[in-house]
């Protein structure tokens, strides 16, 4: 099995370990995710989750900060309180990603389970939110732009700080490939099932909006 990613590229406030398997003994907090998945049991990957954490939330540039200290005032003890999350399985494909993301608002999580992507809120595990590509093929975190980045089969889509930020249209009939962003434009390429080929695209992305045509074959 492939080494589960872990990238840290935004700030983040929790501390995550992937486990080799779910513990004998279950923490006092144990979230399944989704809930009540039939498929749990099949390969789920079993993160361990502590909110609050790490020591130093690491900025963007290098430069950090002191996290507040556990039982400090104005910080709930339950906060520190450990939990396991179990995430279902989505397919045994390598080519899907598996791994721990983080997010763009600090609390949240981004874990996936083979191409299934769960965005957690470490600071009340019960508040999570599965996206909805059935795979994910793709994540990209944009720091610059505030964004983490879902590819799919056929369209993109943007979860910023307070959610979805945006959703493309669809630009493949079969797989998207981002072949880079600059100056707040998404580059990348759809596969056109009437032609058999790829054709390039361009998105806006503060809205996720495409632009003309027109333009999009100008830049290559």
């Amino acid at each position: 099995m492939t080494a589960p990613t872990i990238d840290y590229s935004f700030p983040h406030r929790w501390q995550a370990e992937v486990l080799a398997a779910r513990p004998a003994i279950l923490p006092a907090r144990h979230f399944v995710y989704p809930r009540q998945a039939e498929e749990v049991e099949r390969g789920a990957l079993e993160v361990m989750i502590r909110p609050g954490a790490p020591d130093t939330v690491r900025r963007c540039g290098g430069t950090s900060e002191t996290a507040p200290t556990p039982g400090a005032p104005g910080l709930a003890s339950e906060t520190w309180d450990r939990f396991l999350a179990t995430c279902a399985l989505g397919f045994r494909d390598p080519v899907v990603p598996t791994g721990i993301w983080s997010a763009p608002r600090p609390e949240e999580t981004c874990v996936v389970s083979g191409g299934y992507a769960y965005i957690i809120d470490t600071t009340a595990p019960e508040r999570f939110t599965m996206i909805a590509y059935r795979p994910v093929l793709e994540v990209r975190p944009a720091v610059a732009e505030g964004v983490l980045l879902f590819v799919g089969n056929r369209s993109i889509l943007a979860w910023g700080r307070g959610g979805q930020a945006w959703e493309s249209e669809i630009l493949s009939d079969e797989g998207v490939t981002i072949t880079g962003i600059e100056a707040g434009i998404l580059h990348g390429l759809g596969w056109e099932l009437r032609t058999d080929k790829e054709t390039p695209f361009a998105l806006e992305m503060r809205t996720g909006l495409r632009f003309p045509s027109a333009g999009v074959s100008a830049r290559y």
